[in-house]
């Protein structure tokens, strides 16, 4: 490994790291609740569903920049994921929220682990699904 690669790996990593703080972020102002405050106070279910939502978004990243030698198309995807995995969220909340009366957001702010586990793992499910189409 010569400098120019490790300088490449520290552009593409920093560059990552970067996009998930703003993808996090973003997700953030559509929460209903601080996810920071929550998570500095203590609510176990908020922190597993930011953990499970943040380990979604760096596996789409991490497999867009595996399969992709341009770091901006990397991130467009990585973007673009975001954006399908918020949709798909919010269509998968509001036919729970129709259908069987489970408000997933507000179970979770009220620390209810059981609503958090289950949003998380759409995320997950979800990233596995898109990172498969990479």
């Amino acid at each position: 490994m010569d400098w120019i690669q490790v300088m490449a790996m520290l552009v593409w990593t920093g560059a990552g790291a970067v996009l998930l703080t703003v993808l996090m972020w973003l997700d953030a102002l559509f929460t209903k609740y601080n996810d920071i405050q929550e998570i500095k106070n203590g609510n176990v279910a908020v922190t597993t569903r930011f953990v499970m939502k943040l380990f979604a978004q760096g596996y789409i990243l991490s497999q867009s920049m595996l399969n992709s030698r341009d770091l901006f198309v990397a991130l467009l995807v990585s973007v673009v994921s975001f954006i399908i995995l918020f949709f798909l969220e919010k269509i998968v909340e509001l036919i729970l929220n129709k259908a069987a009366g489970l408000d997933l957001e507000q179970g979770t702010k009220q620390g209810k682990v059981a609503h958090a586990m289950l949003a998380g793992s759409f995320h997950i499910v979800g990233a596995l699904i898109l990172a498969a189409c990479l």
